[in-house]
């Protein structure tokens, strides 16, 4: 079991409050992944989960039980760093049993406990080696069958991929997923990177200055974000974000076009969002907004349209495959009126 719930969790750094009255439930087994901006408070959140860090106020729960004020040995957690943390005179064996050893641990179950992490992690041919001898992805991977053998309720990953290139990175986050499914434990996981977040876990948490902006999966957050922070924080080319003005069931571009706005009675908005893959290149005139392509870039499955749309500002525009090479033309954008969100004067969707 590893069920983790926060109750209006608070952390002050003297004067300085950086997470302010969090709350939130983490089901046994899920993957949850903390993500936001530099100084948002979601590694200081996972450090309050750990004991690492003293809760101001509030009550974290696990299992059930108050771990407020309880040390991080008893709290039945792993945590895997950003830095390896490797004890360089010891054999990969020696460093994946070694909380064991320190518990106090029989041999055999040491030996067994490490047989069954390497076997998962695929270290059986590196055991006998030292650090310095492995990759980096390598070295994670034993970091990861260290906190492995403690079999624990649930495991804490702080950027433990951020040491890494690109392209273990994306082994790396192969492995991990694998590991999640393979263990069945809860997992939250911090991070900065917005792919590592939509690709690996079942629920987002997006902090911004120590509150919750929204909770849920990669999906809910892409499609139906609750508030322009997540609109434009969730998704890679982010959200386009113009000013508009709505009325009559019609929205309006300052200098441009308009279109239907299909809500309520009543309801207004003042900003008016739309994902890059949603528009489309169309005659000049035609659409929602015109404007001159300034810069292409290629990326081989996609290609992308930066447009200077004048009073509305630059419009990112993702295409499928090469395109063609627009650049200096000027072009209408049509804008899918199934993909619209609308904004208002508190930068909540409407």
């Amino acid at each position: 079991m590893g069920s983790i719930t926060l109750h209006k969790v608070e952390k002050w750094f003297g004067d300085l409050q950086v997470i302010k009255g969090v709350d939130l439930d983490i089901a046994d087994g899920e993957f949850v992944i903390f993500v936001g901006p530099s100084g948002c408070g979601k590694s200081t959140l996972l450090r309050l989960v750990s004991g690492l860090e003293e809760t101001s106020r509030g009550q974290i729960m696990i299992d059930g039980n108050d771990m407020t004020s309880k040390l991080p040995s008893e709290r039945k957690l792993s945590m895997v760093f950003q830095s390896y943390a490797l004890y360089p005179h010891m054999s990969v064996r020696e460093n994946m049993g070694f909380g064991l050893k320190t518990a106090g641990a029989p041999r055999a179950e040491i030996d067994q406990k490490v047989a069954e992490a390497a076997r998962i992690l695929k270290l059986e041919d590196y055991l006998e080696r030292r650090p310095k001898a492995l990759s980096g992805g390598q070295r994670q991977r034993v970091a990861i069958g260290r906190a492995i053998t403690r079999e624990p309720a649930g495991f804490l990953f702080d950027e433990p991929l951020s040491n890494l290139d690109a392209a273990l990175r994306v082994e790396m986050r192969f492995e991990i997923a694998k590991l999640h499914e393979t263990l069945g434990t809860t997992m939250i996981y911090v991070t900065h990177d917005q792919v590592e977040a939509m690709t690996l876990a079942d629920k987002i948490v997006v902090l911004d200055f120590g509150v919750i902006k929204q909770v849920g999966t990669p999906r809910d957050l892409y499609e139906k974000p609750d508030n322009l922070f997540v609109a434009q924080f969730i998704g890679s080319p982010k959200m386009n974000i113009m000013d508009c003005t709505t009325g009559g069931g019609q929205y309006s571009l300052p200098g441009h076009g308009a279109g239907p706005f299909d809500r309520p009675d009543g309801v207004s908005a003042v900003k008016l969002g739309i994902r890059p893959e949603h528009i489309a290149v169309t005659s000049p005139g035609k659409g929602a907004a015109t404007g001159r392509v300034e810069v292409t870039e290629y990326l081989g499955a996609d290609t992308y349209l930066y447009v200077d749309c004048g009073e509305i500002g630059q419009i990112t525009v993702r295409l499928s495959g090469a395109g063609n090479d627009l650049r200096g033309e000027t072009v209408g954008l049509s804008f899918d009126p199934a993909h619209l969100h609308f904004f208002d004067r508190d930068d909540m969707a409407v």
